[in-house]
């Protein structure tokens, strides 16, 4: 009588759970009166925005919290025992045997001075008897089932040998290898170009249907959950505030909250431009040609002789005043180099980088210094690109005073510039950690344009951004352009947000550009195998979401 039960039982179960914040956060709680149920063979979607507790919730049932973060009501129960009562040794036995984690970023999630074998050998090391032959096999059999290629050559090699999705498959590998009743999957395809992030998703969901393991999924991306999800979890503010099956919440959500998050997912279909947008963009003049833009880098066999890597190659675009184009593409597929190529940021190895007709693809250090302030740079993470020990106002007017403006002008223009992307000019004051990440990026554009740019170059510049905040910045981008009539050249692996902002796009794989046109027509009939696979692989492209079609 009890079989029946002890398999329907939930592998994890949130109740009535509280968790507090510090004294001096912006609420009493980063969790508060959370009841959740994640059953065995179950995807579990949690959604909310920076801030709404979901890695908070996440870290609590892995026993991982720091102790600024007490527990203060309810209970984590996992496969009928609370953890909220285990000791730290005891949660030490709980983690990989019956709850494994994938985090976000690989890179830092894993230990740069082992191979990737031995981390996966690690965990048999701590939790079974097997002995050294036995725990190879068992790794090689793990690495091979989470279809990486040459089992050998992953077990030998370091972490920064593999690409991003590599890197994701050993963090998969090693959540998964002792087979825990539970994963918990925080954010683990948010750096992902869409292809990687198809493949990953459609491995998690792969090995959870064949072990019935129980998935907690974090994510900010409603299109991963369109794709992946059974259930969907809403947080805001550390409160649940809708939950329910998949479709229902996606189709016909009941809460304001998840009805502004699903309207904020930027639509897969392009927007027609205005007649007279296409006649003004036709006799702007052009701000940005590259014809035949190169960069190659040589580099030394470890078993002699010399390999050359062409990272960008006969790469030929122009971009006009008031017009944004989109650079899409893989990782590694060249995107970020054009760009720093064109910023000379780095050399190009051939070519012409024409900017308002004069080629500064071969201008010295020296020449370039006078045309630094024509081309400007909003880098993917704001925080990294902010000095933290630097008031937001000083990293403003850093580049203005760099070519003569003075200190008064300087401020005086970066207070009507924080006007400008929606901050109050009070704040300047402030230093990069009191704001928020989105509020961290409208700064790093307001720093951008204090320079009087006449090109912008945004590189993956809301990729790392809740879908709503996300909105905004795109929102606002596409005001200042038609504000500034500044020209905009768009880098990311995100083609719902290329078919919502760029009036071009280019598609590069390998460091060669393989289709290239307006966008409408692109997303409506694109010509090339690979940009169709780009395409396929989007998240979320066959579901329809409640406010985001069309």
């Amino acid at each position: 009588m009890n079989t029946p039960a002890a398999a329907t039982a939930p592998v994890l179960e949130l109740r009535q759970l509280g968790i507090a914040l510090p004294k001096g956060g912006d609420r009493a709680h980063a969790v508060n009166n959370v009841s959740i149920t994640v059953a065995p063979g179950e995807i579990v979607c949690l959604v909310g925005e920076s801030g709404s507790g979901k890695s908070v919730i996440a870290f609590s049932a892995m026993g991982l919290l720091a102790k600024a973060l007490p527990i203060v009501g309810g209970q984590i129960i996992l496969q009928g025992e609370d953890i909220t009562r285990a000791s730290e040794a005891r949660l030490r036995e709980l983690r990989c045997v019956r709850i494994g984690m994938i985090f976000q970023e690989p890179m830092t999630a894993l230990n740069p001075v082992m191979t990737c074998g031995d981390q996966i050998d690690e965990v048999l090391r701590e939790h079974t008897p097997l002995d050294a032959a036995a725990r190879r096999a068992k790794v090689l059999a793990m690495i091979e089932q989470v279809h990486l290629p040459d089992p050998q050559r992953m077990y030998a090699s370091y972490p920064h040998q593999l690409s991003g999705g590599q890197r994701q498959r050993i963090m998969i590998a090693m959540a998964l290898i002792l087979e825990p009743a539970l994963l918990i999957a925080d954010e683990p395809t948010t750096a992902l170009d869409v292809t990687t992030q198809a493949q990953i998703l459609k491995l998690i969901r792969e090995l959870q249907t064949e072990r019935q393991t129980g998935v907690l999924f974090i994510t900010h991306d409603f299109g991963v959950v369109a794709d992946i999800a059974d259930k969907v979890a809403v947080l805001k503010f550390g409160e649940l505030v809708e939950l329910g099956p998949k479709d229902e919440i996606l189709r016909n959500p009941q809460h304001e909250y998840t009805r502004m998050l699903i309207a904020s997912v930027p639509s897969p279909t392009p927007p027609a431009p205005s007649a007279a947008h296409l006649a003004a963009l036709a006799s702007a003049p052009v701000v940005l040609r590259t014809e035949n833009l190169g960069k190659a880098y040589k580099t030394d066999s470890i078993f002699g002789g010399k390999r050359t890597v062409n990272a960008a190659r006969q790469v030929s675009f122009q971009i006009r005043k008031g017009e944004t184009l989109g650079i899409v593409g893989e990782s590694g597929s060249g995107k970020s180099t054009v760009a720093r190529c064109i910023a000379r940021l780095i050399e190009p190895s051939e070519g012409v980088i024409a900017l308002s007709g004069q080629d500064i693809a071969q201008r010295t250090v020296r020449q370039m210094r006078a045309l630094r302030q024509k081309v400007q740079i909003v880098f993917q993470d704001p925080y990294r690109s902010l000095n933290p020990r630097r008031s937001v106002g000083e990293s403003i007017i850093e580049g203005p005073m760099n070519y003569g403006m003075s200190r008064s002008q300087a401020m005086a223009e970066a207070r009507e510039l924080m006007n400008l992307v929606r901050l109050d000019p009070d704040a300047l004051d402030r230093y990069p950690h009191q704001f928020s990440g989105g509020q961290r990026q409208r700064i790093c554009i307001a720093r951008a344009l204090a320079m009087h740019p006449e090109l912008l170059i945004c590189d993956e510049a809301v990729s790392a951004l809740d879908v709503s905040v996300q909105a905004q910045v795109l929102k606002l981008i596409e005001e200042l352009q038609a504000k500034l009539n500044l020209a905009i050249l768009f880098i990311t692996h995100d083609l719902r947000v290329a078919a919502q902002i760029c009036d071009q796009v280019v598609v590069m794989s390998k460091g060669e550009i393989v289709e290239h046109g307006p966008t409408r027509e692109m997303f409506a009939n694109p010509q090339h195998a690979y940009t169709k696979a780009l395409f396929e692989a989007a998240p979320g492209r066959s579901m329809v979401f409640a406010g985001a079609a069309g």
